[in-house]
């Protein structure tokens, strides 16, 4: 220890001694005084001006007001007496040579603080413009005080205090010139910023609805290029700001221009050819040869407006071809397709484009982590790979390469998979394949089961795009309204499969009343839940269901009912909806009075004892009163999701994995389900308005069901 420290030390146990013997404390002594150890030098690298460093030279700091001026001070441990606190001032100067070329000088002492805490000085609003301006600082304890920043190897501060903006920016473009009709989804362009200003140091932008980004010049005032793609069709600004080295935002500048639809596909093979056909028809590029292994007019999935598809049978000649080259695979390009795997074993190419004894791309599936198969997209080195293919399944899958990011990118379904992984592709100048990929030996890796719509591009083809085309349009397959039952049989509203009503269920009608002539009647309070009729149901045999099943519960499908609770508290669980085999239900809807929770059920296999996926919201059950509750059933089978709604609404409690649907043999039941393989769990209620659509509703779909009308569907 110092001498200094071991002279105060010994002092301060002498104090205390002393405390402990006399009643009055002495004042401190000269000598302890004369112990006090001075501040710390401030170090420039706890110095601030106006939240920028401190900086002499070229690197000042230029600034857009008179700037606050901070420092972290420092007083050494050991000055103070224990439970004393080690305050700090600061002392601040600032200089500079005004117009008439004489020195100005301004001073400011902080308020005492403590230790290691920042001080401050907001600089007045006297300080000039355009300007190099000086300060230091030094610590004072109030007994002594420190050396100056600027000295023993420190350095003053400097800045400049700017008071003008900076002028508004000027765009150009030939790729998006202002005003016009030029540029179009999914192609690249760039926009040039510029400034009269020679202090510019950034360009803050952005587009209608984002992103917001900024772009630095090479050198401050210097132009920038910022590059654009656009991602929908419809009127686009970008706005643009300029910032100089203090920090001052010029005037916004908006470049407007029209965005138009992408350009169509270089080839395009819908592959909804004549049976006996043999080559494909293109909608855009060359025809494809197809061989002997390939049969036209096979099945197309619903939905989505495909008519048919081709059947490839796995073998030699189960393959299409133009002959030639669709795309530069060097360059941008995508492509995807509709496909139905017959089998999922091994590799399986939907399509690729031949390079010299390998394939410059493959698109297809393969075998994933353990037994598990995967779509994948493979390019320049590069694998992205995500969802499952199932045989007997339609998907949608799509590969993207973007030479600008130098990323690959795959779709199943309209949603992206797996990560984007960067890509080095080679060139692949030889002819484009369907249903097979170039090998070392000759082709390999033929694809087995439906190919229907394939499509190349050229150009990036956004998420937009790709979600409309994975998408597959939900269908109406039935709606019973639950008006009548003429012979105890409830008809579907388009002519569909009626609900035939067994057990004692009956239909609600509306009840007239004659209290508008009649004074001592007594109205009726208790109407049907939509329209003029709905279903009762005793609880204990009455239901109603149709002969045949109304959705593939193997394939996405959505199911919506209106049902009201005859109790409060009932007894038992109760189903209100379901369909399945002959051991089990694929799907039931049913309300757990214990937990007070409407639940989905949805089973692996027609089963006793299969596996169940379940998911439930809480409700109260409306005890026979009020408008009840529109309820709707949710599988998507893009996604491999249920979900499960309740007026409208679901949540994470209500939405689950599930990839184990299979096709239901059994008709649509109305207030039953199946327990221990025989059926069971009876409503008690009313039921109304019950909906069947393939494919799955969106959120903004599922709101209007149970109202009486359909949704729109658009």
């Amino acid at each position: 220890m110092p001498r200094s420290k071991r002279t105060w030390s010994r002092l301060r146990r002498a104090a205390v001694v002393c405390s402990a013997t006399v009643t009055v404390v002495a004042a401190p002594s000269a000598a302890l005084a004369a112990d006090n150890l001075p501040p710390l030098r401030p170090l420039v690298q706890d110095l601030g001006t106006g939240g920028k460093a401190c900086a002499a030279g070229e690197g000042r700091p230029y600034v857009s007001g008179p700037p606050r001026l901070t420092a972290v001070l420092h007083d050494p441990e050991g000055d103070n007496q224990p439970a004393e606190a080690n305050l700090v001032q600061g002392e601040f100067e600032a200089w500079w040579t005004d117009a008439d070329g004489a020195e100005q000088r301004r001073t400011h002492t902080s308020y005492m603080s403590l230790s290691g805490s920042s001080q401050y000085w907001q600089l007045p609003d006297e300080v000039p413009p355009n300007i190099v301006v000086s300060w230091r600082v030094r610590a004072n304890d109030g007994k002594a005080a420190s050396a100056w920043s600027s000295e023993d190897g420190g350095s003053v501060c400097e800045f400049v205090y700017d008071d003008e903006s900076p002028q508004k920016p000027v765009v150009s473009s030939t790729d998006f010139p202002e005003d016009s009709w030029t540029a179009r989804v999914g192609e690249y362009g760039t926009f040039t910023v510029d400034s009269a200003s020679d202090d510019v140091v950034e360009y803050r932008y952005s587009y209608i609805g984002g992103p917001y980004a900024t772009a630095s010049p090479k050198v401050p005032g210097g132009p920038v290029d910022i590059r654009y793609l656009p991602v929908e069709r419809g009127p686009e600004t970008l706005s643009v700001q300029a910032v100089d080295r203090s920090g001052r935002i010029s005037g916004r500048v908006d470049h407007s221009f029209f965005v138009v639809a992408g350009r169509a596909p270089v080839a395009h093979w819908n592959l909804a050819d004549p049976a006996g056909t043999e080559s494909a028809a293109a909608e855009t590029g060359p025809a494809a040869r197809a061989g002997t292994g390939v049969t036209f007019g096979a099945a197309a999935p619903g939905g989505t407006g495909l008519t048919a598809t081709a059947s490839l049978d796995g073998t030699g000649h189960g393959f299409l071809s133009p002959g030639t080259a669709v795309t530069d695979t060097r360059r941008t390009f995508a492509v995807g397709g509709w496909v139905r795997p017959a089998a999922t074993d091994g590799v399986r190419t939907v399509a690729s484009q031949d390079a010299d004894g390998a394939p410059g791309f493959t698109l297809g599936l393969r075998p994933g982590d353990g037994s598990t198969p995967v779509w994948s997209f493979r390019i320049g080195g590069a694998q992205v790979s995500g969802g499952t293919p199932e045989a007997g399944e339609w998907a949608h899958v799509f590969g993207l390469y973007d030479s600008e990011t130098g990323l690959a990118a795959l779709y199943v379904n309209g949603h992206e998979v797996g990560t984007r992984q960067k890509a080095t592709p080679a060139e692949a100048t030889g002819a484009f394949q369907i249903g097979r990929a170039r090998g070392a030996a000759g082709y390999r890796d033929r694809w087995q089961g439906e190919v229907g719509d394939v499509r190349v591009h050229d150009r990036v083809v956004t998420p937009g795009e790709v979600a409309e085309l994975g998408a597959r349009k939900p269908e109406l397959k039935g709606h019973w309204s639950l008006e009548d039952a003429d012979g105890g049989v409830s008809p579907e509203l388009y002519g569909g499969a009626p609900l035939k009503l067994s057990g004692g269920a009956t239909i609600r009608r509306t009840e007239e009343d004659d209290c508008p002539v009649n004074p001592d009647c007594t109205p009726v309070t208790d109407y049907p839940l939509v329209g003029d009729g709905d279903l009762a149901l005793d609880g204990t045999t009455a239901h109603a269901a149709t002969d045949q099943p109304v959705v593939d519960t193997g394939d996405s499908f959505t199911i919506g009912v209106v049902v009201r609770l005859a109790d409060t508290d009932p007894d038992h669980p109760m189903t209100v909806l379901s369909q399945g085999g002959e051991n089990t239900d694929a799907f039931k809807v049913r309300y757990v009075p214990t937990s007070h929770t409407w639940q989905l059920i949805v089973t692996s296999a027609d089963e006793a004892g299969a596996a169940e996926t379940v998911v439930g919201k809480q409700a109260v059950a409306d005890g026979g009163e009020g408008r009840g509750q529109r309820l709707a059933v949710v599988y998507d089978d893009a996604t491999d999701q249920i979900k499960l709604y309740v007026d409208g609404y679901t949540n994470s409690e209500a939405t689950a994995s599930f990839h184990g649907a299979w096709h239901s043999s059994g008709g649509l039941q109305v207030g039953r389900g199946h327990v221990d393989g025989a059926w069971g769990e009876y409503l008690r209620g009313v039921v109304d308005e019950v909906h069947a659509f393939s494919g799955a509703l969106n959120d903004s779909d599922i709101g209007p069901l149970g109202y009486g009308t359909e949704p729109c569907l658009c």
